[in-house]
């Protein structure tokens, strides 16, 4: 895994991966972190070291990490860890 640090286009590379492999994993973000039980979609639109912002809908969520990413290492780290914490529904 690259440990390129967070940047505008680290955030852009990981945003389109997340949305084009991994749109589940977005969805369950933001039902679970951000609370929103219904939504037609959701899109991770940045990251940043200290959160992920997705467009859900017409609305911006921000989901803070517990931690300040170091870089993008970090960042694909932490991700797994959040969705792995979500309970199965």
């Amino acid at each position: 895994m690259n440990s390129e640090p967070i940047n505008q286009e680290s955030s852009t590379r990981i945003c389109d991966h997340m949305n084009k492999d991994h749109e589940e994993a977005v969805h369950a973000y933001a039902r679970y972190y951000g609370k929103i039980k219904t939504f037609k979609s959701a899109k991770m639109i940045g990251l940043s070291p200290e959160s992920i912002h997705i467009k859900v809908d017409e609305q911006i969520l921000e989901i803070t990490f517990d931690h300040i990413l170091q870089d993008s290492s970090d960042a694909h780290r932490t991700l797994v860890k959040m969705i792995k914490a979500i309970p199965a529904l």
